[in-house]
């Protein structure tokens, strides 16, 4: 991967930070809308969300700054898959999951927001999951 497409997914994300509980909130709502069968695989209170949206930001906070150190970062991202089959995740959640974390970044970063941060943060993505999903659902 390329310094460049980590340092924008990295800059960008430290203008997230400041705005996490709202990411969060912002991504399980465009989520839902993308596809409203995921609702069953998350909890059902409004304080269960909260917890599990500060799950999805702190995960997010140690994947970006794990891009610095990707020998690192696979057997987490090789883990966490793992887990998430146990969730019932299949892997076409993953492309729902990608364009629900774009849209996101669109909102919360508002200008900053430019297609080459887009292309970074997809390129970023789309390494991560495939990562997640060869660890996960082979046959």
């Amino acid at each position: 991967m390329e310094q460049k497409t980590i340092t924008l997914v990295q800059d960008s994300f430290e203008k997230v930070k400041p705005i996490a509980a709202t990411a969060a909130e912002i991504f399980y709502s465009k989520l839902f809308e993308l596809d409203p069968t995921l609702k069953a695989l998350f909890p059902n209170s409004e304080e269960a969300m909260k917890v599990q949206g500060n799950k999805l930001m702190t995960m997010l906070a140690a994947a970006v700054a794990g891009l610095s150190n990707l020998e690192a970062l696979v057997p987490v991202l090789q883990n966490l898959g793992k887990r998430h089959v146990d969730y019932k995740v299949e892997p076409s959640h993953y492309n729902t999951v990608g364009a629900a974390l774009l849209d996101t970044l669109k909102v919360g970063l508002g200008d900053d927001f430019t297609p080459e941060v887009k292309e970074a943060w997809a390129a970023v993505y789309g390494t991560m999951t495939t990562v997640m999903i060869d660890a996960s659902y082979q046959n």
